[in-house]
């Protein structure tokens, strides 16, 4: 999609990838017969997401020279976010992403990003996006996995910052992307100080302050690593770092913003959920964080842009797959208003 004004809502950079979702719900990943083609990755369901609720938003990513590439850029501009500054890289392919759904609490999958293309996202990209020009500018744990993304993700995160955009972090954590789970927190760790809002699940708060390797659990695989911790602890130490106000996604129990008051005290605010029969909770907390991001940008409260969060997320888990079913404005609040509302 072309842009005449360079003024958004906000800017989200990171993954971008052609998302193959299972069409048989139940069944083990050995007997899947066949997969949905959707769109997906984290900072582009957000920038959908936000996008569909009525903000105004750009997407940096970048795909390969291939069908792929076109099939993610086709889904983008049907929806109206911003595309003109996603690069196509030469020599890299567009991401993949196979999803096996086996609710309420199985939900494999499996990365395709050898060579993937938004990892070749360079400081020359960064420069050629008005990120200044933004309300929001948003990020993914996952960008700083490896270079040349690494340094363009702290370059954007630096000018953002320079020019007062508000910077959000998304901790995403992704543990087979990552040669060990510590070099993850100590990446993410030398974000914060350029960040103002991170969004995260106990887990990701957790792995984002590892520095101990008994605290890693490894199940079936890599994708299945689990960080335990002192959740309460890393929360104060992240917030030491930098950013004002954090964000705890809860799943089913919601979310609890913690945020950093005039005096240096902690305030932490609960913002319910909304019970839901769960389908596929992938691209939840994407969804929450367009919502959450949609009501920050409006100047409401921490507690009611989580709630929006919130709705957002629990229409997402009732769905098949992420980008794709996003919710509307008027959808979200149709279902709010049958079950009292955000206050």
């Amino acid at each position: 999609m072309e842009s005449d004004s360079l003024s958004f809502d906000s800017v989200h950079m990171g993954r971008s990838s052609i998302d193959l979702y299972s069409n048989d719900v139940g069944s083990a990943f050995v007997d899947i017969k066949s997969f949905a083609a959707y769109v997906g990755g984290s900072p582009t369901n957000i920038s959908v997401g936000g996008r569909r609720l009525g903000l105004k938003t750009a997407l940096l990513t970048a795909v390969g020279q291939d069908p792929v590439g076109d099939f993610i850029l086709n889904f983008l501009n049907q929806e109206g976010v911003v595309t003109q500054y996603i690069p196509r890289k030469a020599g890299r392919r567009s991401s993949a992403v196979v999803l096996g759904i086996e609710p309420p609490d199985k939900f494999p999958l499996v990365f395709y990003r050898d060579n993937c293309a938004d990892i070749g996202l360079e400081i020359e990209d960064v420069l050629a996006t008005p990120i200044a020009k933004a309300r929001v500018f948003q990020f993914a744990g996952t960008n700083l996995s490896k270079e040349p993304s690494r340094s363009a993700t702290l370059f954007a995160a630096e000018l953002a910052r320079q020019a007062g955009v508000k910077v959000v972090l998304d901790v995403d954590f992704r543990p087979d992307q990552w040669h060990d789970p510590r070099a993850f927190g100590v990446a993410v760790r030398s974000a914060l100080r350029l960040t103002d809002i991170v969004l995260g699940t106990e887990d990701e708060i957790n792995a984002a302050m590892l520095t101990d390797p008994a605290h890693v659990e490894r199940t079936r695989s890599v994708s299945d690593t689990k960080v335990r911790g002192d959740v309460d602890q890393a929360i104060r130490a992240m917030l030491s770092m930098g950013p004002r106000a954090l964000v705890q996604k809860r799943g089913q129990h919601g979310a609890r913003v913690h945020a950093l008051g005039q005096g240096g005290d902690i305030e932490s605010i609960d913002a319910p959920g909304y019970p839901v029969e769960i389908a596929n909770i992938l691209g939840a907390g994407d969804a929450f964080a367009a919502g959450f991001l949609y009501g920050y940008l409006h100047g409401w409260s921490w507690r009611r842009a989580a709630r929006l969060g919130n709705a957002c997320g629990a229409i997402v888990v009732t769905k098949h797959g992420c980008a794709n079913f996003m919710p509307t404005y008027d959808e979200v609040m149709d279902f709010v208003g049958q079950r009292g509302g955000l206050d």
